[in-house]
């Protein structure tokens, strides 16, 4: 466990501890702090250029870290420069108009048979190219809109935060019709159905049941007689197909690799962090789960805040920590000056010789940020199974204002017993001993943990026939980042779904009730939802997104979706003994 601290200016001391445990999965990955209704640009003059270079050092020292394992080619770093800008516009975009959450119009589409791995390997360094011409907006005022919420910092500490009322929805319906329009701003790929030639269209496929020869291959797993259906379900299948093309694509692929036992260690496989960052702007810029669940976590922890004078966050599953940059200039922005901040980044530890190297350099970040903004600030690193943690690593103080965060990561820690020794519930009751003033629970709703693989196959083709559908709905078929997304998130959460068992199963979701179980028998109480938060987010959602996402409520829990599938859940909690 490392830590730093920050005062005047950054000083860090290293304390090197390596712990033994898996690894973190690949498919899940960080977002940016909340994008809020922006106008103005109220926060001091420099702000701009400390996200700015937050997001560009992330990108970086990722890139440098995988350089020590790997010889990228020369072009890497124009890829690199296109990726940092493209992260920024994905999810700097605040425009109804932007076709970032448009639906293309649906035209035939020329399929593109299956392709080895080298051709798949060829694309994935394939430089995105952005079309600026007609966007006359500096970049730094999309940028100060969005992530840094310029007009709602200076009151971050309020009490009466803007309304967003039915007459306002209504008033804005206009407004949201226009989501469809094109834009003349970025660019991102052609029209969906389109090629740059229309010559040399494939003729019509033959209809094909792929869900059913799929399910009909996974049961024929057992008695390895799926030679004849996976030359099928290759034959009608595409990673740049229809999504049900996509969706048995990836399925195939995990099935055959279950049967050679290669899944473990195709599911790990690692590509450069700088690729994976831009395609993840590309999905942000097309769903609204992760910027919603930021802005209803960050505002609540703003609203329990209050006026604390030292704040300690705890955040189980950081990553590259890009929650925090909006709390951070919200907190340099209050009146008296900022409090100190404390924020504990623990993860899991990565394979390798370096097992805290990631949540390190995340923490270095940081300071380095609260150094811009005035902010005091100290870090510590956690890297090692979450279940084996104990209070007494986490260096809790009586006077501080303790925070709890898991976002969406819980679903990664280990879950091959019940009852006393499940390391879930052991994570859960080592929260409820921190007795946090608030601790935000952020989970994957999925029913694809099943014990037994039939009935784990058919629902995780449920969950992810959603996913690849909401993808065809809002980006284009050609766009690059689409395509990597896919296959570097998507498809290796399918192979350790499908192709892994044991402890190198590290995808195991549960459904928000059973995580309400687990919660309130840890000992915490749930918190109702903000009446005010959830008109913002539900108003953001009706008029930035596709009018297939859902955002309900239920009991304590906000529930994001996809044509009435419930995919994510957040809410907030407190322990009972307060």
């Amino acid at each position: 466990m490392n830590g730093l601290q920050l005062r005047q200016k950054s000083t860090y001391h290293h304390h090197h501890h390596h712990h033994p445990g898996f690894a973190d999965g690949p498919a899940q990955t960080s977002s940016c702090s909340d994008s809020n209704l922006i106008e103005d640009d109220d926060g001091p003059t420099d702000y701009f250029g400390g996200v700015y270079d937050y997001i560009k050092q992330t990108l970086l020292e990722e890139e440098e870290d995988d350089d020590l394992d790997h010889n990228w080619p020369a072009n890497i770093f124009p890829a690199l420069q296109a990726a940092e800008k493209y992260f920024y516009e994905a999810l700097c975009s605040t425009d109804s108009n932007t076709d970032h959450h448009s639906t293309p119009a649906k035209t035939n589409k020329t399929l593109h048979h299956l392709e080895d791995d080298d051709d798949a390997q060829e694309r994935s360094r394939k430089q995105l190219a952005i079309d600026d011409e007609d966007d006359d907006e500096p970049i730094e005022n999309k940028h100060d809109r969005s992530l840094l919420c310029p007009k709602m910092n200076p009151r971050f500490y309020s009490t009466s935060p803007p309304h967003y009322s039915e007459e306002s929805s209504a008033s804005d319906e206009d407004q949201t019709k226009k989501q469809y329009r094109k834009s003349k701003q970025v660019r991102r790929g052609r029209p969906k159905g389109t090629t740059k030639k229309n010559k040399g269209r494939a003729p019509a496929r033959e209809a094909v049941d792929l869900r059913a020869l799929l399910v009909r291959c996974a049961a024929a797993v057992s008695t390895f007689q799926t030679e004849e259906l996976l030359r099928q379900i290759r034959r009608y299948s595409s990673s740049h197909g229809d999504p049900n093309e996509r969706l048995a694509h990836f399925f195939a692929a995990a099935l055959e690799a279950r049967i050679s036992g290669t899944g473990p260690s195709l599911s790990m496989t690692r590509i450069p962090a700088s690729k994976l960052l831009q395609s993840h702007g590309a999905y942000m810029s097309a769903c609204p789960f992760q910027r919603m669940s930021n802005i209803y976590a960050n505002k609540s922890i703003a609203r329990h805040v209050g006026a604390a004078g030292a704040i300690h966050v705890i955040d189980f599953g950081i990553l590259h920590g890009f929650q925090w940059p909006c709390i951070i200039h919200g907190l340099s922005l209050r009146p008296g000056g900022p409090p100190r901040l404390r924020i504990t980044g623990i993860d899991f530890p990565q394979p390798g010789l370096r097992p805290a190297a990631r949540v390190e350099r995340t923490g270095r970040r940081l300071a380095e940020f609260c150094a811009r903004f005035g902010v005091p600030f100290e870090y510590r690193t956690v890297a090692k199974r979450w279940e084996d943690i104990r209070v007494e690593d986490l260096r809790i103080e009586v006077e501080e204002f303790l925070v709890v965060n898991c976002m969406y990561r819980l679903r990664h820690a280990a879950e091959e017993s019940v009852g006393l020794n499940s390391p879930r519930d052991a994570v859960l009751r080592l929260i409820e001993r921190m007795r946090p003033c608030l601790f935000v629970h952020g989970v994957v709703n999925g029913t694809y943990n099943a014990p037994f693989f039939a009935s784990r196959f058919r629902e995780a083709l449920y969950h992810y026939s959603s996913l690849f559908d909401m993808m065809e709905a809002t980006l284009p078929r050609e766009d690059e980042d689409r395509l990597m997304y896919e296959r570097e998130v998507f498809g290796r959460e399918v192979m350790n779904v499908i192709a892994c068992e044991g402890t190198e199963r590290i995808e195991r979701p549960e459904t928000y009730r059973q995580w309400q179980a687990r919660n309130q028998r840890a000992g915490f109480r749930q918190l109702p939802l903000d009446e005010e938060i959830m008109r913002e987010v539900k108003f953001k959602v009706r008029k930035d997104y596709h009018t297939d996402f859902m955002l309900e409520e239920d009991g304590g829990w906000i529930l994001q979706g996809w044509k009435g599938r419930i995919l994510y859940a957040l809410s907030c909690w407190k322990p009972m003994q307060e």
